[in-house]
């Protein structure tokens, strides 16, 4: 583990977390406050939390981290799976030497925090899930060549934000394939019994209207699903509807946001 500031566990940290073959850029604050670690949306960075993280205050632990080949500084790798993803949240909390954390998922995120919270019961205190997370079968053929082409279309101008952190080290045809393969685990035949075996507490955060490269109403058809999820598991439920849209939610419904941590982390029944 490189270091760039003080590192000692608890202590205020900024650094390089080597994982498999790559380094993720790593930010914990440190303090003796309930650990919340931060899973960033598919291309997004940790930047995207701090307004979250200003609303709840340095009286929390906040760890936050870019996936492989985002930001400025996280490596590339061979390996952009979402079993990876997963991988990387584990990694970064032993770095760290958290055992218990809190986590909060934005869109991908939140797909990642959902897994990681259901295989780790005894580790996680809970999940806030930030409008993703929703059982639908919104892949199929015609979906999967849109994808595709989307990503052909801005595969001109993603190397000119690339030195700014804002797109991702990853050609057209592995974010096409990443947004493809999240596509297949969001099946409720797939996602459906995650959610279902999760015993510990999660509030989700949902936005209303559309998301990057969505039409209509297709959005607000994939959030529906969310209604039999509450419904089979009491462990489940929506702790704000917001009126934001899936891009802006981070950015303009950070008190929502930052309620539904705190009433995941008053139910933890150990405290921490």
């Amino acid at each position: 583990m490189t270091k760039n500031s003080t590192s000692s566990t608890g202590s205020k940290w900024t650094g390089m977390v080597p994982v498999d073959d790559t380094a993720l850029a790593v930010t914990d604050t440190g303090g003796p406050g309930i650990p919340v670690v931060y899973l960033n949306g598919q291309f997004a960075t940790q930047g995207y939390w701090r307004r979250v993280i200003a609303e709840l205050g340095p009286g929390w632990r906040h760890i936050t981290y870019d996936e492989r080949a985002r930001g400025r500084r996280s490596k590339r790798s061979a390996d952009y799976s979402f079993e990876a993803a997963v991988r990387d949240v584990d990694a970064v909390l032993a770095a760290r030497g958290v055992n218990r954390a809190l986590a909060v998922g934005w869109s991908y995120g939140a797909n990642v925090g959902a897994h990681w919270a259901g295989r780790n019961p005894d580790r996680a205190l809970g999940a806030v899930l930030v409008d993703g997370a929703f059982p639908s079968d919104w892949l199929d053929e015609a979906m999967e060549q849109r994808v595709r082409k989307l990503f052909r279309r801005m595969r001109w101008f993603m190397p000119l934000l690339r030195p700014t952190g804002l797109a991702p080290r990853m050609t057209a045809a592995q974010q096409a394939e990443s947004n493809i393969e999240l596509g297949r685990l969001s099946r409720e035949c797939e996602l459906g019994p995650v959610l279902d075996s999760i015993t510990v507490p999660v509030r989700y955060v949902v936005a209303s209207g559309t998301s990057f490269g969505s039409r209509g109403d297709e959005q607000e058809r994939i959030r529906a699903g969310l209604g039999t999820v509450t419904a089979r598991n009491p462990n489940i439920r929506i702790g704000a509807k917001v009126a934001a849209n899936h891009g802006a939610i981070l950015k303009k419904e950070f008190p929502a946001i930052a309620e539904a941590v705190r009433e995941v982390a008053a139910l933890d029944p150990l405290g921490r």
